[in-house]
């Protein structure tokens, strides 16, 4: 299971079915996102491609009758709209369209009826509906989901549509299990089910001798890893820079190149990401400078270069080495500013109590080492509301705990409401109740569960900032074992008739993280599972900034947020 190489497969088959030709890609906003995930601009126009437009910007481009256009849109009412008027005043000779996900009979019809002068050559769904981010993550870019314990209702539909989309174009009938509790992933899965149900034909896939299973879990299931400095390189630009689409906005670095404001980060496109992206911090150091040395090599061997002015005018000479000298360059770039920013943020030092605090049991040190940073004026207040969120998390039910205190620190240091005020807030959302006496959000169970993890023995960690691993994982873990509870993560209708599993979707309503993205990457590679294939995504992919404004709006926290 590759949700990559499946997008990929159909923008191929769109350019490949338009036939030979000249070619205008039209999109809307969310389908361009969708395929400059998979490919780049310069592998399109090898599929003669010469021209990106959207949808939703008439008129920017004179007829081009000569031109055949390939359309691929999500099917929203808004869009077929805008398609209507465009097929009615054709800018290009002949249209191919594809909808990303299923669409109705009716507006099929309507699509039809303003097809007056017959432009239209192809109708189809090609369903890739979602971000294909690694080959085993996928996310539907969808942030504020909670409305309480409940829905957002364009959200719950939007997830519904995204779910069915992967599960098409990874041609899975699956069964469903849910995080039992959790109104919103039953929901989720109930939804679902219905989509399965009504389009059977489009399910009818192969049977395979052991069923494919999608397992929905609520975000509250895990509120501390989202909440936990990140040390690989792809976790890490995304905490500390953010990548959105696979680019990082670097224009506020001084002294930026042009070319630098805004770089890409693919697995696909870059070799040394794709290599590197599960790195630790101090091993990426070292990956560097063997780049750097590897790339002097190759100059070298062509060229005798003495100086800088040299190897500026030998890659000016020399467009093979240009790749590779942007390679080089963005990355020095990234990590440059990465290790600026941890050694502003100080946050080797709040990572280390921060893991203390997620795998270790030691009330009185935690609280005494989180107090002394809540003083040091060089810890962020960012930084320092974290690692209460984390006490908090822990230690709520310790006879001992001091949590108050720890936000009166917070408040004497100077920390802003929007800020302190965030704590109560996230105890709230991992740990509310449902007025209807139905189990905790976050049920008894997976509350034992989460604080055996504190508990783990640690012995033999090799870095000390890695410590943690996501709840995910040992969902997971006991799911491919046959170990995972009915009570806990019951099924949704009939249960299959044996435990075996091997193809697993798993969906985190609320967004994932890249250290859950990890542990899914290290279970795939495990020999250990039984050759067990896992794809996972979410509502979006969170940083611990995304993740909090997520934990605002569920709490009706109103429009503070904690990053400004």
């Amino acid at each position: 299971m590759n949700v990559i190489q499946a997008v990929k497969l159909y923008v191929t088959k769109m350019a490949e079915e338009s036939g030979p030709g000249m070619k205008v890609l039209l999109l809307d906003k969310q389908t361009t996102s969708i395929i400059s995930m998979v490919y780049s601009q310069s592998e399109i126009l090898q599929k003669e491609v010469y021209l990106f437009e959207r949808l939703d910007a008439p008129g920017s481009v004179e007829p081009m009758k000569h031109l055949k256009c390939i359309v691929f849109i999500r099917p929203t009412k808004d869009n077929v709209g805008l398609l209507c008027n465009e097929i009615r005043n054709p800018r290009y000779g002949m249209y191919y369209i594809y909808f990303s996900n299923i669409i109705s009979k009716t507006d099929i019809k309507t699509i039809a009826e303003c097809d007056e002068i017959e432009v239209v050559r192809e109708v189809q769904e090609f369903y890739g509906d979602y971000l294909a981010v690694s080959p085993h993550l996928f996310s539907l870019n969808v942030n504020g989901c909670y409305q309480g314990t409940r829905w957002n209702p364009l959200h719950l539909q939007r997830s519904v549509q995204g779910l069915v989309a992967v599960l098409l174009s990874l041609k899975k009938c699956p069964f469903i299990r849910f995080q039992a509790g959790s109104d919103m992933a039953k929901q989720l899965a109930e939804k679902v089910r219905e989509v399965v149900a009504k389009e059977e034909v489009l399910f009818d896939f192969r049977h395979s001798e052991v069923a494919p299973l999608l397992l929905i879990l609520d975000r509250r299931f895990d509120p501390i890893t989202p909440l936990l400095t990140q040390w690989t390189y792809q976790a890490m630009v995304h905490e500390l820079l953010t990548i959105s689409n696979n680019r990082v906005n670097m224009s506020h670095v001084p002294g930026v190149s042009k070319e630098l404001r805004e770089v890409v980060l693919s697995s696909e496109h870059d070799d040394f990401y794709a290599e590197n992206l599960y790195n630790n911090y101090g091993e990426i150091g070292q990956t560097t400078k063997e780049l750097i040395n590897e790339f002097q090599k190759k100059a070298k061997s062509q060229q005798k270069v003495e100086s800088i002015a040299d190897m500026k005018l030998f890659i000016e000479n020399y467009p093979h080495f240009k790749k590779m000298s942007g390679t080089v360059s963005k990355h020095l770039m990234i990590i440059g500013e990465l290790s600026n920013l941890v050694a502003k943020r100080s946050l080797l030092e709040v990572s280390e109590v921060e893991q203390e605090i997620a795998c270790q049991d030691q009330h009185s040190h935690h609280l005494q080492r989180v107090r002394a940073l809540i003083s040091n004026q060089k810890i962020r207040h960012e930084e320092a509301c974290r690692l209460v969120m984390l006490y908090a998390l822990k230690y709520r039910r310790h006879s001992s705990h001091d949590i108050s205190g720890l936000v009166d620190s917070l408040k004497k240091r100077g920390a802003p409401e929007s800020i302190y005020g965030m704590v109560k807030s996230v105890c709230n959302f991992a740990f509310q109740e449902d007025n209807s006496n139905v189990t905790n959000l976050v049920n008894q169970e997976a509350v034992v569960k989460i604080t055996k993890r504190f508990f783990k023995d640690i012995k033999g960690v090799e870095n000390v900032y890695t410590q943690h691993m996501p709840a995910l994982k040992d969902v997971v873990e006991d799911l491919i074992r046959g170990r995972l509870k009915e009570q806990t993560y019951p099924f949704l209708g009939n249960a299959p008739a044996g435990r075996r599993v091997q193809d697993i979707i798993a969906f985190i309503i609320g967004g994932i993280t890249y250290e859950e993205s990890l542990c899914i990457h290290q279970l795939n590679k495990s020999s250990v599972h039984g050759g067990a294939r896992i794809v996972a995504g979410g509502t979006a992919v969170h940083s611990t900034e995304t993740f909090i404004d997520e934990v605002a709006t569920a709490m009706n926290y109103g429009a503070c947020r904690l990053y400004n």
